[in-house]
């Protein structure tokens, strides 16, 4: 339960604005949503592309807040306290910076181009239980979401988690200014954001912003995954912590015994204790590596760390496996990008199965100039596996629109592409949805169990 109270004079000081005049009014928490404001709030109307908080001033004020952090002018009584900055978003995280100052809690910052979620959610896991804990829920991990998760975080909370994401330059730098993490962990790179980004070097250097702005007792932890990360993260900080199953590893963040299930579940151990992961694939083994790395920086017990790693299930659409009838889905599509999806189709070929095989590809999105050919190589990968028919959506679509072979779908709509596979379904398969999270792809999950719900196990009419 949070018992910090904001008086004038400390907002004003983490706002750099000039003291009061003997206002005595205190705020009892900070919020940028008007419709859940409550009594005594501290309303900051932030702007975006779609929508302007200043507009929404006046309603904060009729559900009870206090006052309002503005950059125009709005129409308010005299009694209310008006903060008026030069950017609003800015001083969101002003505001969760001084709090953050008032915090005594170890905040351990999680970045990379994937597994961000996975790695903070197998993270949060190991570290309950033994501290108390405050974490980003959901995908806060920007710079509104980071900010208001320092802001709601409890006085005596000891450790915090937070997700830190980017798609332009310049972020992480800013998220780190925020939240000064005492632990830094970066779970990969890869060519992702290249929208803003440009390239992989681009993407790399920001998110080893999160290490360079490290204190200098911080500590860093990253993947062994891609080679470079680890080589330029140890360049920077020579005292980063490799985690992973590669020689690149420092030998002792590696896992003994690692074993893939027919399913591509992993187990290995821990310290001589056994982990058996819930969430499938490669990827989250080395996610789990990360979590069980930063667990020993906080002196988590090991046998404590391996039970709590093991009990974590996936997120709804990150690599959750569904069954629908007899058909098993491998629902990952909450995030795209050319690292992820070959991760995912490494998780596809592995998984053992009497049916067919089949991926079903979305856009990757945020790719920039390097959009086509980044499908195009991803499409020939995919073609190239253990599968035996790959559905082409959207960008994957364009690229092989000159194909022509019975184990490739292309349509540009996935609910066109569903009907044009539906024919080719027994019921026996199993399927990889696998796109960005601007897609919604999820969308072609009710067509699947409308065909092939429990009471419709055999409506295939042909075999992939």
């Amino acid at each position: 339960m949070q018992h910090f109270v904001w008086t004038d004079d400390q907002v004003r000081m983490a706002l750099d604005i000039s003291p009061s005049k003997g206002r005595s009014v205190s705020f009892q928490s900070v919020t940028t949503d008007s419709r859940s404001t409550q009594e005594g709030d501290l309303f900051v109307a932030l702007k975006g592309d779609r929508f302007d908080g200043h507009d929404y001033v006046s309603d904060a004020l009729h559900l009870g807040a206090r006052g309002a952090v503005i950059s125009r002018r709005v129409q308010a009584d005299d009694e209310t306290l008006m903060y008026e900055v030069g950017n609003t978003l800015e001083a969101l995280g002003q505001l969760a910076r001084y709090r953050r100052t008032h915090l005594e809690a170890t905040v351990v910052g999680i970045t990379g181009s994937s597994g961000k979620t996975g790695t903070k959610d197998l993270t949060r896991a190991v570290l309950d239980g033994t501290h108390r804990l405050h974490a980003t829920s959901g995908t806060r991990n920007n710079r509104i979401g980071l900010p208001l998760t320092l802001l709601d975080a409890p006085d005596d909370v000891e450790v915090i988690v937070l997700e830190m994401g980017t798609n332009e330059f310049g972020e992480i730098r800013a998220l780190t200014e925020i939240a000064q993490p005492r632990i830094g962990v970066v779970t990969t790179v890869s060519e992702t954001h290249i929208e803003k980004l440009e390239s992989i070097d681009g993407v790399l250097h920001e998110k080893l912003d999160l290490l360079d702005g490290l204190s200098s007792d911080g500590m860093a932890v990253v993947s062994d995954e891609p080679p470079i990360l680890g080589e330029m993260a140890l360049r920077l900080r020579p005292d980063t912590l490799v985690a992973g199953l590669s020689e690149r590893a420092h030998e002792e963040f590696r896992p003994d015994q690692p074993i893939v299930d027919s399913k591509g579940y992993w187990r290995f151990l821990w310290r001589g204790e056994s982990v058996r992961l819930l969430v499938p694939g490669l990827h989250s083994l080395r996610n789990a590596l990360l979590a069980l790395t930063v667990a020993e920086l906080l002196e988590v017990p090991a046998a404590e760390a391996a039970h709590r790693v093991s009990q974590v299930e996936a997120s709804e659409m990150r690599s959750e496996i569904r069954h629908v009838g007899n058909l098993t889905l491998i629902l990952d599509c909450y995030n795209a990008n050319p690292q992820s999806t070959r991760a995912a189709l490494k998780l596809l070929e592995t998984i053992e199965s009497e049916g067919p095989k089949i991926a079903f590809l979305g856009t990757m999105l945020e790719l920039g100039a390097r959009a086509e050919d980044l499908h195009a190589t991803l499409l020939a990968e995919a073609r190239a596996m253990d599968v035996d028919v790959v559905v082409a959506t959207g960008a994957f679509s364009v690229v092989a629109k000159k194909i022509e072979d019975w184990g490739l779908v292309a349509v540009f709509d996935p609910l066109e592409a569903y009907r044009a596979l539906r024919d080719r379904l027994v019921g026996d398969e199993v399927i990889l949805l696998k796109a960005s999270r601007g897609v919604a792809l999820e969308q072609v999950i009710p067509l699947f169990e409308d065909d092939f719900g429990a009471d419709k196990p055999d409506l295939g009419k042909g075999k992939a």
